[in-house]
């Protein structure tokens, strides 16, 4: 056989293990460094523990408000509930206060 005849019959019989190989690198390629491969796994647990902390902070926001509103039942107002609400919402003071403001 000639030497083109025989590179032919060689690209012929390789094509498809080529193509298989180059399939398996690029899946593994991107399983391993892709945006959700086994390296961005670190970022992930990162992402979950500040999502969890949120998350806490969030219920216990919710846990304050949620004693705040059983405490406005309008059978029984507790006093010292509605003067912090009053002086925080409204910003009233009475007349023998002084008000020092801090810069936040």
């Amino acid at each position: 056989m000639s030497d083109p005849v025989r590179l032919v019959s060689y690209i012929r019989s390789a094509w498809l293990p080529a193509l298989c190989i180059g399939l398996v690198a690029f899946f593994g390629w991107h399983a391993v460094a892709g945006d959700t491969g086994v390296l961005a796994l670190g970022g992930y647990k990162a992402e979950q523990a500040r999502l969890a902390k949120e998350a806490a902070e969030v219920a216990e926001r919710k846990s304050d408000i949620e004693r705040k509103v059983t405490l406005l039942d309008p059978a029984k107002v507790d006093p010292d509930l509605a003067d912090e609400l009053v002086r925080e919402n409204l910003g009233l003071v009475r007349e023998d206060e002084f008000v020092i403001r801090l810069d936040k």
